[in-house]
């Protein structure tokens, strides 16, 4: 079947929505780091919608391991479609901003020439959590993270995010080119002061001359949010059917998107506020409130409904006692954590979540969310676990979360088969706990990860109590008969 390009795209169904804006026109700004699924559904589309009010706002995609995205994109004159779809139905459109995409490991001269370009004038980043190179507990830089050790003694041939900004910002100084502005899209608390002190750590530990002028660079906090799971073969053959053409790289969404951005772009930024976007002064509250409710939610979702069965989010949410466990975590121990939103509707906000959820039409794995786990409790359920604590109130439904991430994390589900677990510490989880069957031995063992429970959960022995409790009813009546008791 012919493939989806600039050729074709003048033939496909009237039905189908294309870009506003003639892109022969399009020139690189924006050098986006770790090209995936998300950052084609969210901040991709935002800039898509405005680039007909600015040309100068291409995005360069730069994928840091696969060449996957490149592969098949590139055919396709950087083209693909964002299907967007709920219970109600769907809806097809082709997005054109990606005009560029590279491949870090196959060429990092090329990235880091495009990255020094002074065309760029913001560099994004959606790397996940791991991508920072950081202590999650902590949020400082890693130094004896081996991308950390190797991009120091190699910055000219850099593997890690945090290497490659680094050394486009040196060459940018040797050049006398102004800084980017560094744009972090993933899902960390106050994302650009993560972004900000691990790239200036790294900076300092390279040279204390460039680190004066990377201690200048902007990086504005974000606040992100749109469901975005995997694509699936069945996705693609649709498209392809309703295209008339092949699409070798569609993504799939669901209507609600949220970008929630501080405005602080001393070179500038696309009008992303005319495609929806909202600038506010500060962005904490906003993002603290999405990472407890939404991800919170989501990741107690995943371990739960993965351990029970449940392939996808919409299956979890349908397993007797979930859409009651879920709402009670939202309402009555995540909600009382957060900071006043003026003028914002915190209860339509948790329902919003739930209808989300319940999407039949999003096959989100569990699977897929569960991923990085040990990068993500911090922000997710733990803080919010120290903020009951430190107020004397319960946290029952948070630390049964935890604990099936432990069950999760080790390696074995309820049948005793292997579990495909994908996180960083993945190797050390599984020797830690290789052998132990005691639910209290089993906690003790994973409590020792102080990068993920930081020295104050890890000693804390009422927590401690908590985790075996919720462990050992996990293991004696399995997670589908432990989320019906709710």
């Amino acid at each position: 079947m012919t493939r989806l390009s600039n050729a074709t795209l003048p033939h496909l169904p009237e039905t189908i929505a294309r870009p506003g804006y003639d892109g022969g026109k399009v020139t690189v700004g924006i050098v986006h780091l770790g090209i995936g699924a998300f950052h084609r559904a969210h901040q991709a589309v935002f800039t898509d919608e405005v680039l007909a009010r600015d040309p100068s706002w291409g995005i360069c995609g730069v994928s840091l391991r696969s060449a996957d995205t490149r592969d098949a994109l590139q055919p396709q004159d950087g083209l693909y479609t964002l299907k967007v779809q709920d219970g109600l139905g769907e809806t097809l459109r082709i997005i054109g901003s990606v005009v560029e995409t590279l491949v870090a490991p196959e060429d990092p001269q090329t990235v880091l020439v495009r990255m020094a370009d002074p065309a760029t004038r913001i560099v994004s980043l959606t790397v996940t959590e791991k991508g920072y190179c950081h202590n999650p507990a902590t949020g400082t830089l890693d130094e004896t993270h081996p991308d950390v050790l190797h991009d120091l003694q190699n910055p000219g041939k850099p593997r890690s995010a945090v290497g490659f900004i680094v050394e486009a910002l040196a060459l940018r100084q040797a050049a006398g080119v102004e800084a980017f502005t560094l744009l972090s899209c993933d899902n960390l608390p106050s994302n650009g002061d993560v972004l900000k002190r691990v790239v200036s750590r790294f900076a300092e530990l390279r040279d204390p001359g460039l680190a004066v002028f990377v201690g200048g660079v902007a990086c504005p906090s974000t606040m992100i949010d749109r469901i975005v799971p995997a694509t699936a073969e069945s996705d693609r053959a649709a498209i392809a059917l309703a295209l008339g053409v092949e699409d070798a790289w569609p993504v799939v969404t669901e209507p609600f998107r949220q970008w929630v951005i501080e405005d602080d772009f001393p070179l500038g930024r696309p009008q992303w506020e005319a495609a929806g976007a909202v600038f506010v002064p500060e962005v904490s509250a906003f993002e603290t409130m999405k990472l407890r409710l939404l991800n919170g939610s989501h990741s107690t979702l995943a371990y739960l409904g993965y351990l029970a069965g449940a392939e996808t989010v919409a299956q979890a949410m349908a397993l007797p006692g979930m859409q009651p466990l879920i709402e009670g975590l939202m309402r009555d121990e995540v909600s009382p954590t957060l900071p006043a939103l003026a003028g914002f509707d915190l209860s339509a906000y948790r329902d919003a979540l739930i209808a989300r959820f319940n999407n039949p039409s999003l096959r989100h794995r569990t699977w897929q969310i569960a991923m990085d786990g040990s990068q993500k409790l911090p922000q997710r359920l733990l803080a919010t676990i120290r903020d009951r604590m430190r107020a004397g109130a319960s946290y029952d439904r948070l630390v049964l979360g935890v604990a099936a991430w432990m069950v999760y994390a080790r390696g074995l589900d309820e049948a005793r088969q292997a579990i495909d677990v994908r996180d960083p510490l993945a190797g050390r989880i599984a020797a830690m706990t290789q052998g132990l069957d005691d639910p209290e031995e089993i906690v003790v063992a994973l409590l020792s990860l102080t990068e993920v429970f930081g020295g104050d959960l890890s000693g804390d022995a009422g927590f401690r109590a908590k985790l075996v409790d919720a462990l050992s009813r996990l293991f004696s009546t399995g997670a589908k008969a432990e989320v019906s008791a709710w």
